[in-house]
């Protein structure tokens, strides 16, 4: 059996077009400055986030979220703040027809060619893709905290592919095969939604300050850098399993 890590010169990559929800659940957490009458479920506070009046410390205007005439901020201020970031390998499978050499006769290695193209979806979380998509809004704002990590998630794209075309040999009296183990990344962490307190007024009352926090998970695969003008490649390893025929 051989194992062999992809190298950016011996393997081809295309971006495809398709979607991946990654099912880390979401829940909504009230801290204690918030009013127990005010809870939220997780998709409202994300349309809090999203409808925010400072998203991640930048000042949006009503524009950003696709907010017309007459329309307002749901909230002060949302900030998402990473709590964990791990790396581990994906679901191993099994990325090739087998390959035998088991004819009676045979006396030598039989050389052949291995094909693949495996689909890696990208990062999109539980609730951030269901915001602006995957070039703006809140799954957009994530962007800065990938980027303190060496494997950076690209988010413009919605899947990446690795394809391999590789020479191999199959032993007298072995069938041979190609699995492939995607190298994945996940970032935990909670969206952070905060409402000033305000001061009673001639027509309303006083509100007290208000907080929401909306756990998020989002996962990918680790992006290796690209040369200039190309996408970057999705790591992974490949690696031939050799099984008596």
């Amino acid at each position: 059996m051989a194992k062999r890590r992809f190298k950016n010169k011996k393997v081809r990559y295309v971006a495809i077009g398709a979607s991946l929800v990654t099912g880390a659940a979401a829940a909504a957490v009230l801290l204690p400055s918030a009013n127990a009458a005010e809870e939220r479920t997780p998709e409202q506070i994300m349309g809090m986030c999203e409808r925010t009046a400072v998203l991640n410390g930048k000042k949006q205007s009503t524009a950003d979220f696709g907010g017309g005439l007459g329309d307002g901020f749901l909230s002060d201020t949302c900030d998402f703040v990473e709590t964990k970031f791990e790396t581990f390998d994906g679901p191993t499978e099994k990325v090739t027809v087998d390959f035998p050499n088991c004819e009676p006769n045979a006396t030598a290695p039989a050389k052949v060619t291995t094909e693949f193209s495996k689909a890696v979806g990208q990062g999109q979380g539980k609730y951030t893709v269901t915001q602006q998509g995957a070039l703006g809004g809140l799954f957009g704002a994530l962007s800065g905290s990938w980027v303190k990590h060496k494997g950076t998630l690209d988010m413009t794209v919605k899947t990446a592919t690795a394809s391999e075309s590789e020479q191999r040999e199959v032993p007298v009296g072995k069938v041979m095969h190609v699995t492939f183990t995607p190298k994945m990344q996940r970032m935990t962490g909670e969206w952070r939604v905060h409402i000033d307190a305000r001061e009673a007024t001639t027509v309303t009352n006083a509100t007290p300050e208000q907080n929401f926090v909306a756990e998020e998970v989002v996962e990918g695969p680790v992006i290796l850098a690209g040369a200039a003008g190309t996408p970057g490649l999705a790591d992974g390893t490949s690696k031939v399993v050799l099984e008596d025929c």
